[in-house]
Parts: C-alpha cells; sequence; structure tokens
C-alpha cells in the first residue's frame, strides 16, 4: 500500500506540474528530480531519530502521518474548484495550488525518506541471528512487495487521472490521482499498527550518532596529538579513543565504518539503474516491464537459483552477489547500445546546422533531395502544377522492432534483483544493534548520489551520439565493478551479535582502569612537555 501510494503520486507528477500548474518542462521536471533526490536524503534523518530517540516503530508511525498528511494535501493542491470563483474550469488563484503542493511534496519527502531506513530494518529485527535463512527470505519477499505496489500503482493511477471529475466543470481528474495513494497511505499505517503487539520492538540506544562523531573526533585528535615515535603504534587508528570510551561502541563504529568504505563504489550501479527509462523506445509499452520481471525473478531466485548454486558447492557470498548484479547491469547498457545502433540506422540523414535541405517531388512521385550550404546558388527549372495530390513520406517508419528491448530490460533487471535485495540483507546483517537504521539510510544515501553522478557525467561527456553514452556508463560500471570485487576480496564477514556479546561478557575495560589510562596517557604528555621546554632552554 505505501508503494502504490509513492509510486502511484509519482506517476503522475510530471503530467500535473505541466497540466495543472501549468509550468514548463525545464521547471516540471527540474522540481520532480528534486524531490525525488529529497526522499533519498531525508533517510539518514529518520535513522537517525529511530537509533537515537524514538525507536523504529514509532519513528514509522510517526512519519507515516507526516507522510498521509502530504498526500491529502497533494490531493487537495490538484482540486480545481477551490479557487475557480468565475466556474470557467481555470483556478483563479495558482499561487495557492502551488503551495500546497510544495507543502504536500515536502511532507511527502520527509515521509516516505524518514520510513524508508526504518521499514526494513525493523523487518529484520523481526528474525533471531539464527534465523538468516528466514531472514533473507523476508528481504526477498520485501522487495517484492516494493515492486508489486510499483506495478499496480503504475497501470492504476495513469487510469483515475484520465477520469474527468469536478463540482462546475469537468477536467482531468488529479485529485482521484492522488487522493487514492492518499488513502491507501492511511490504510497502510492502520494495519500496521494493528500488528503492534505482534512486533519485536528493539529500544533505542541513545543518541548514537552523537557518540560516534565525538568518538571519531577524540580518536582523530588524540592520533594527531601523540604522532611522535614514542607511542606505540595501535592496531586500528580508532584504538585511539579507548582512553575515553569503551570498547563497544569502538568495535560497532569500526563495524558500520568498514561496510560504508565497501559502499563508495555502489553509487556507480544506481547512475545506470536509474537511467532505465531513457533505454525506454515506448514509454506506454514498456514501464511496467521492470515491475513484472521483478515479480517474476525475486522467487526464482530466492528458491532455485541460489539453492542451486550452493548445492554445486559454490560460495556465492552477498558481495560476490553484489558483483555480478552490478556487471549485469553494465550488460543492459552494453544491448542497450546495441540496439540504439539499430535505430540509428534507419533514421533520416538530416543536414548539418550550416546546411539546408530542399525536396523537390514532381506529379510522377518522383523525388529528390539537395543538400546546400548557404554560399551555394539555388537555381530551380520551371514546374507545372497540376492537379493531382501527391502523398510524400518525408521520414519512414522505424523498422526496428520493439522486442529488441527485452534482453536490456532483463539484464537491468536481474541485476537489480540480485544487486539491490542482497544489499538490502548485507546491511542489516553487518549492522551493530544500535545502528541498524542509521546502515539502512546509508545504503539508500547511494541512490542519491547515484543520481547526482548522472547529471555530472551527462554534462561533462555531451556525447553526440546516444549509443556512446551507454557505452561510457557501462565502462565506469565495469570499472567500479572491478574495483569492488577486490574491496570484497580482503572483507571479511562478521556476526555483529557475538562481537557485542563479547564485550557485554566482561571484556570491556572497567571505567576506573580507563580513568587510570586516561591519567598515564597526560602524565606522558606532561613529561614530554617538560623535556621539550628543557631543550629549548640548552638550545
Amino acid at each position: 500500500c505505501e508503494r502504490f501510494s509513492y509510486y502511484g503520486m509519482r506517476a503522475v507528477l510530471v503530467l500535473y506540474f505541466r497540466y495543472f500548474l501549468r509550468w514548463d518542462d525545464d521547471l516540471a521536471t527540474s522540481i520532480y528530480h528534486a524531490f525525488v533526490a529529497l526522499c533519498y536524503l531525508t533517510p539518514i534523518l529518520g535513522a537517525i531519530v529511530a537509533d537515537s530517540w524514538l525507536g523504529k516503530f514509532k519513528t514509522i508511525i510517526y512519519l507515516s502521518i507526516v507522510y498521509a498528511i502530504g498526500q491529502i494535501v497533494m490531493a487537495v493542491s490538484a482540486i480545481n474548484d477551490i479557487t475557480d470563483a468565475n466556474r470557467d474550469g481555470t483556478p483563479d488563484n495558482m499561487a495557492v495550488h502551488v503551495t500546497l503542493a510544495m507543502i504536500g511534496l515536502i511532507l511527502i519527502a520527509f515521509g516516505t525518506g524518514g520510513i524508508k531506513p526504518c521499514v526494513s530494518a525493523f523487518g529484520g529485527d523481526q528474525f533471531a541471528d539464527h534465523q538468516t535463512r528466514q531472514r533473507s527470505t523476508f528481504f526477498s519477499v520485501f522487495y517484492l512487495c516494493i515492486n508489486a505496489g510499483s506495478l499496480l500503482s503504475t497501470l492504476i493511477t495513469p487510469i483515475l487521472r484520465g477520469q474527468e471529475c469536478g463540482i462546475h466543470t469537468q477536467q482531468k481528474c488529479y485529485p482521484l490521482a492522488f487522493g487514492v495513494p492518499a488513502a491507501l497511505m492511511v490504510v497502510s499505517l492502520i494495519v500496521f499498527i494493528a500488528g503492534s503487539g505482534m512486533y519485536i520492538k528493539a529500544a533505542p540506544q541513545g543518541n548514537i550518532m552523537l557518540d560516534v562523531c565525538n568518538c571519531i573526533g577524540f580518536a582523530i585528535k588524540n592520533r594527531f596529538r601523540h604522532r611522535s615515535k614514542r607511542y606505540p603504534k595501535r592496531e586500528h587508528w580508532l584504538d585511539w579513543a579507548n582512553e575515553k570510551y569503551n570498547k563497544l561502541l569502538i568495535a560497532q563504529i569500526k563495524m558500520v565504518l568498514k561496510v560504508l568504505f565497501l559502499y563508495i563504489p555502489l553509487p556507480m550501479f544506481w547512475t545506470l539503474f536509474d537511467q532505465k527509462g531513457t533505454l525506454i523506445l515506448q514509454p506506454d509499452q514498456m514501464q511496467t516491464v521492470n515491475p513484472i520481471l521483478i515479480l517474476t525473478l525475486v522467487p526464482i531466485m530466492d528458491r532455485v537459483v541460489y539453492p542451486l548454486i550452493r548445492k554445486c558447492g559454490f560460495n556465492f557470498s552477498p558481495l560476490k552477489r553484489m558483483t555480478v548484479g552490478m556487471f549485469l547491469a553494465a550488460m543492459a547498457f552494453v544491448s542497450a547500445a546495441l540496439v540504439q545502433i539499430q535505430i540509428d540506422k534507419t533514421l533520416p540523414v538530416f543536414p548539418s546546422s550550416t546546411e539546408s535541405q530542399l525536396k523537390i517531388v514532381n506529379m510522377a512521385s518522383s523525388q529528390m533531395e539537395v543538400t546546400i550550404s548557404p554560399h551555394d546558388p539555388i537555381v530551380l527549372g520551371s514546374m507545372q502544377c497540376g492537379a493531382s495530390v501527391v502523398e510524400v513520406e518525408d521520414i519512414k517508419p522505424n523498422t526496428v522492432h520493439m522486442a529488441l528491448q527485452i534482453p536490456q530490460y532483463f539484464l537491468i533487471t536481474a541485476g537489480e534483483v540480485v544487486f539491490s535485495v542482497t544489499g538490502l540483507e548485507f546491511s542489516y546483517s553487518q549492522a551493530p544493534s544500535n545502528m541498524k537504521a542509521v546502515l539502512q539510510a546509508g545504503w539508500l544515501f547511494t541512490v542519491a548520489v547515484g543520481n547526482f553522478i548522472v547529471l555530472i557525467v551527462a554534462e561533462l561527456a555531451k556525447l553526440p551520439d546516444q549509443w556512446a553514452e551507454y557505452v561510457l556508463f557501462a565502462s565506469l560500471l565495469v570499472a567500479v565493478c572491478i574495483i569492488f570485487s577486490i574491496m570484497a576480496y580482503f572483507y571479511t564477514y562478521i556476526n555483529p551479535a557475538e562481537i557485542e556479546a563479547q564485550f557485554m561478557q566482561g571484556d570491556e575495560i572497567d571505567p576506573e582502569d580507563k580513568e587510570k589510562k586516561a591519567i598515564e596517557l597526560k602524565s606522558k604528555d606532561f613529561v614530554q612537555q617538560q623535556n621539550e621546554q628543557v631543550g629549548k632552554t640548552k638550545m
């Protein structure tokens, strides 16, 4: 229901900007992308709130209320009659509609973005540490449900918009197109709250983000202060925080930083994946292919392919799956480039910017094309006009079959299933208990970065041919895929629960010992300063 609410609203959002608010294409596109980017930046705030103060359950409820209010405001903003005083079918005060729409979109962005990292992490919380197989299945079903909502909204919401409604005049029914997603968001919230008694609700563990930042800052400052060779090296640079922070927190931060380091190459996958819309030649016919393929491939991968690979004795670890997913996405763009080359062969030859083209047709239907430059003399013979009507086909229909797009859609979707579902599960399984949502937010942040890379690369490259741009992005992802595979090779999988249990069983340094260590370190600093001062005096 929630994904239907989000994707359903997004499906008609640009049309709403263009044909209801009367914005031009550039403004409509800019606001749309700004909204999507905000939806993938706000998960960081939601994760901090969940892990530090409210817990995931309450965060989901409170932000879902904000989310639902935003959807309702969007539906109200699309009601033509609220400002149509003269009943001519056109709003008299467009500023009211624009203001309501912006308020609605901001509320939706904070709502949907805020709950993104909490929903998947909260689902993972329902499984014990030994239930890795069940948890893996949950993340697959979770992703399947997301795409089920996407598919249904893509099919239904445009139909709702196509209806005509209104009190005084009949207009395209944007209130219905936004209202149904709003109603489903309310339904999703009610259903979620109804199951409250069955959930495992992990309690928040204080302002963890502040503790993490302070610990990292202290470690860096302490290491810089004791950079002299007189001080023995420590196993990890974070260990320089031992004098002030407990070992459990330091160990948890190490876990998070290891995973965040692996995230560095990941935005390149989303750079290609979020361009899947540019691979579409006929949007109306092909826009449902991706969710349909996902609904098919997720259960096949989870129940057939992965178990078969395990039976063959091959260790298809999560990071290996993600590497394969990145490679499949790159191959999808290679496939798109090959199709584009075929399309380009069927396109007519147009004159350059310094030339003009003149088509001359006589009564016998013979024709010739003459390409001339501005400096060429134009001499036309006399042409007799007759009563015959001649039909001239300037541009012939494209002969490249639509089915040639299926391989690229299959490859990009297979890459998404292998990469994205696995990435969600990996992020959860490798995160310490008090930072589950934070790592989920970090995962979602790679999506936002990927969208920015699209704009940067496309602007810098400025390639004349579309197929060359596809090859460029595919090449970049292959290079990143190789880098990621090397990083993954050196990554050691951990069990955060076991590591945390070791510290909770008495391995933690006693606070008095920690205080003694800090005093000893300060004493060494004092002695060193005195020695340096004596040396300066002698000089």
